[in-house]
């Protein structure tokens, strides 16, 4: 060995790259050594974890049920992680009437109150983990904790208490939410804030209205599309109200609430935004008619396909050739309209809807056989206006 370092030695200025060789080799064994062994653990690791899972499962009736006491796999980090990820997952797809027996589990083990003490005490990863598991709970228990989430510092963790909120699907959740938002100073993404108060006040839209009133501007906007999701009938007046509201998108999401309503002031409320001034309220207003089931809409819809804006007439065109029975006066109709562009969306949504069949070819008698082809050449000459028209302003734009 000693002559084999002299010889290295005698080698002069090539004893450095030599030796910078060596070491590359040295560092690539170490790194595949390395390599190699982490693959070897992780694989002993979800062995053993295979193993007492089906260990654990086989027994879970006696853990639910206290037959097997928490302590036997409290202690052990494995059995504790196993028994902890079932629960959540039992709870997060369990009905309302199952879950009594798993939370009762979480709470007797103390992994509520692991959870709750990990999410108030800690700092980085490991809070918002316990954040996170929190809301998988849905437990009551958790709300105090994860509010205390919502003042963090760091935006990571607010995002996280916030996820955790909206993962409880309780009302008392978004209440947290909600104090902090109509301040306008709490910093957290509006999808997830979005996604939060939807999960939270499905079954109970009425909180949000009482906010509304107490908010301006971009949080109005945020709130109002929120409610624009879980609107239903119960809100009466209050959905009338947001309808005459000064700003464009709280008024589009009153549009939007009203389609999932079908009372006497469904109609006017709708007729009236569809004449809105901004274009994408009427487009709102027109796709809330196409949701509801009444015929005094056609009127309306008529005049939202003669709209200045093309995706107010898709959305219009769209809702009148599902109209069914009507639909062979609903293109006489439009082509009294003497509207080109009207015809056009109309009778293009009627081909994609295999509508046009029916008004072309159903006429079983000789009379309506004519006046049927009489409306399609109409139709065809309308469309020869339309890309005359097109052409034009393709010409006049390249000028």
């Amino acid at each position: 060995m000693g002559s084999v370092f002299k010889g290295i030695e005698k080698l002069g200025p090539a004893r450095l790259v030599l030796e910078a060789i060596l070491a590359s080799l040295l560092g690539i064994l170490l790194l595949v050594g390395f390599i190699v062994l982490r693959r070897w653990y992780r694989a002993r690791y979800f062995h053993k974890r295979n193993q007492r899972t089906v260990a654990l499962r086989s027994q879970w009736d006696d853990i639910l049920s206290g037959k097997i006491p928490a302590e036997v796999w409290r202690f052990n980090l494995l059995d504790c992680d196993i028994v902890e990820s079932v629960l959540l997952d039992g709870i997060e797809m369990s009905p309302a009437d199952k879950l009594p027996p798993l939370l009762d589990c979480l709470r007797v083990s103390g992994l509520l109150d692991m959870r709750i003490y990990e999410a108030r005490t800690s700092r980085g990863l490991k809070q918002r983990t316990a954040l996170l598991a929190l809301g998988r709970t849905r437990a009551m228990e958790a709300i105090p904790a994860l509010a205390a989430g919502l003042d963090s510092h760091l935006r990571e963790t607010r995002i996280a208490a916030v996820r955790g909120l909206g993962r409880t699907a309780r009302m008392e959740a978004a209440i947290p939410i909600l104090d902090r938002i109509v301040t306008g100073h709490f910093d957290a993404p509006e999808r997830s804030l979005k996604n939060a108060l939807a999960n939270c006040c499905r079954s109970c839209p009425d909180v949000l209205v009482n906010y509304l009133e107490r908010t301006h501007g971009p949080v109005r906007e945020l709130l109002a599309r929120v409610l624009g999701e879980l609107a239903s009938p119960q809100l009466g007046e209050e959905l009338l109200v947001l309808a005459s509201d000064v700003l464009p998108e709280v008024r589009a999401s009153a549009a939007r609430a009203l389609g999932n309503t079908n009372t006497c002031y469904t109609l006017p409320a709708l007729e009236s935004l569809a004449a809105d001034l901004e274009w994408f309220v009427r487009l709102r207003a027109v796709v809330a008619l196409g949701q509801i089931d009444n015929v005094d809409k056609i009127g309306i819809l008529l005049r939202s396909l003669c709209d200045p804006n093309r995706h107010v007439r898709q959305r219009a065109a769209w809702a009148l050739a599902r109209m069914g029975p009507q639909l062979d006066q609903i293109l006489e109709d439009v082509i009294a309209t003497k509207d080109d562009y009207a015809l056009q969306s109309f009778v293009s949504e009627l081909e994609r809807s295999g509508a046009i069949e029916k008004i072309g070819g159903g006429y079983p008698g000789s009379s309506r056989h004519s006046t049927g082809t009489h409306l399609m050449e109409v139709v065809a000459e309308a469309r020869k206006r339309v890309e005359l028209t097109g052409k034009a302003a393709a010409a006049v734009g390249a000028h």
